[in-house]
């Protein structure tokens, strides 16, 4: 494509860009490269690597001088997602794009969208935290949402390869860095706010401003759970489709709501009548997930019966309550849950089922919202009848330290219901001990890293960790220890 016509900017005419790129090493011939400002590093640094490597051009907030054209502007990301869906044709246009964005939920809801286009035949893409399919090819996330480059670029896959959908978890860092946009949404979906991510958000109040973007940018259906007073807000402010799982006024509501070790049972009741709802995800909160996809389902076509019988197929995202059985006269349960809100959801949602003992365990992550740490602790002590206080991913910081503060939430609050709480800095041998503490009809949750694969250390040290496989190991050895005996 012309230079000029990408930029918009006639005077740059002449010069033919085949690819975009923010990074040097990506930066291969004929590319035009954003020199980017990070939060580590300054893409104007790496602009010669670039153009060694055979950028034709630069998009760059000062001249550099390198011997190529240079689209000069005030914000070279800001100008990525303009520039990105110019050069891959827009392809937000060819098929319905479905974001959904919210603290909890957002994986669960954009599995269920995809199974729902998929059984109704409508071709699905998926991108999110746990990974991104992409005309049928299925590979690990890099990042929640990625860059708008990666994002135009996957969508135009999409496209190509006859998908005519894509589910996408739009999250508050995206929207505040302007990743997502440009891209057409034919849907968006709010699921929820609580406190996370306020090591980059200054407020509770700038972390919603973020998510509000996504509404903001006007989607064809916005769809909001009115049962969060964030989601209220939205819905007071832009036109939208509600619904509540606590049976609150809204275009869909749920009555009825039974689950156990299988699944849930509800009743979703809309203005064109009542739908009988059956999902296998145990949980109660998974009633606002289900509710949250069968509306987004309806809002691009799909029939509300066949989306109903579609969603007593799905299955649930890696990691989302996720029951590791290996004949144990107990469960184990491996949850994401890594917020105060999602943490006490999970064990309120485990304490719903029949059990003896309610037992977790859990941490906080390094180098992210302090504050959350204290909090986390007393939504696992206030929840569970044991607790075992570990390490999560520490990133660069001491483990021991964070456990401390995750440690003075749980022991206030287990002074107040009567918990155990134990600290195991190891997190495998945290689970271990959970495990091989474990009777007959207890209930462990290991919670916190969910599907991850790995466990990160300082200087980006990152080690294999699958909680489900440690769980799976712990469950072996703690049997073999007891057919020894």
């Amino acid at each position: 494509m012309d230079l000029g016509q990408l930029t918009g900017d006639p005077a740059l005419a002449g010069t033919e860009i085949s690819d975009l790129a923010y990074s040097s090493r990506d930066a291969g011939p004929g590319s035009l490269f954003f020199c980017v400002r990070g939060f580590a590093s300054d893409g104007h640094d790496f602009a010669a690597d670039a153009v060694v490597g055979g950028a034709a051009a630069l998009v760059c907030e000062r001249p550099l001088g390198l011997g190529v054209p240079e689209y000069l502007v005030t914000d070279a990301r800001a100008e990525m997602p303009r520039i990105a869906a110019e050069f891959f044709g827009n392809p937000s246009r060819e098929i319905d794009v479905i974001g959904v964005t919210g603290t909890n939920g957002k994986t669960t809801v954009a599995y269920l969208v995809r199974q729902i286009m998929q059984h109704a035949g409508r071709r699905c893409g998926l991108i999110g935290t746990v990974e991104w399919i992409v005309a049928g090819e299925a590979e690990p996330a890099a990042r929640t949402t990625p860059e708008a480059i990666d994002l135009q670029r996957a969508l135009r896959k999409m496209a190509d390869a006859g998908e005519r959908a894509c589910a996408i978890e739009v999250s508050s860092h995206a929207l505040q860095l302007g990743r997502a946009e440009h891209v057409e949404f034919a849907t968006a979906i709010f699921t929820n706010l609580t406190q996370d991510h306020l090591d980059f958000h200054p407020t509770m109040d700038d972390y919603f401003a973020a998510k509000r973007r996504l509404f903001a940018g006007r989607p064809r259906t916005a769809i909001v759970n009115v049962d969060d007073g964030y989601g209220r807000s939205l819905a007071a402010e832009f036109e939208c489709v509600t619904y509540s799982a606590a049976g609150a006024e809204a275009d869909y509501r749920a009555s009825g709501i039974e689950y156990d070790a299988t699944g849930t049972r509800f009743t979703c009741v809309t203005d064109a009548g009542e739908l009988p709802v059956s999902i296998r995800l145990p949980a109660a909160y998974n009633v606002a997930n289900a509710l949250a996809a069968l509306a987004a389902a309806v809002s691009v076509g799909i029939d509300a019966r066949v989306a109903v019988e579609a969603l007593a197929a799905a299955t649930g995202a890696p990691g989302r309550f996720e029951l590791v059985d290996e004949g144990q006269e107990f469960t184990v349960v491996v949850d994401y849950a890594h917020t105060p809100d999602s943490l006490e959801n999970v064990l309120s949602a485990a304490a719903g089922l029949p059990h003896e003992r309610l037992i977790a365990v859990f941490g906080a992550g390094g180098d992210r919202d302090r504050a959350k740490r204290p909090l986390m602790g007393a939504a696992g002590a206030g929840n569970a009848d044991v607790v075992y206080v570990t390490s999560d991913n520490p990133r660069s910081e001491d483990p021991s330290v964070i456990v401390e503060e995750v440690l003075g939430g749980a022991q206030q609050a287990a002074s107040r219901s009567g918990s155990r709480v134990e600290v195991e800095v190891d997190r495998r041998e945290a689970i271990e001990r959970a495990v091989a503490e474990a009777g007959p009809g207890d209930i462990v949750v290991i919670a916190g890293k969910g599907h991850e694969q790995g466990q990160e250390f300082a200087d980006g040290r990152k080690i294999p960790f699958d909680d489900a496989t440690v769980a799976r190991e712990a469950l072996a050895a703690a049997s073999a220890g007891q057919k020894a005996r």
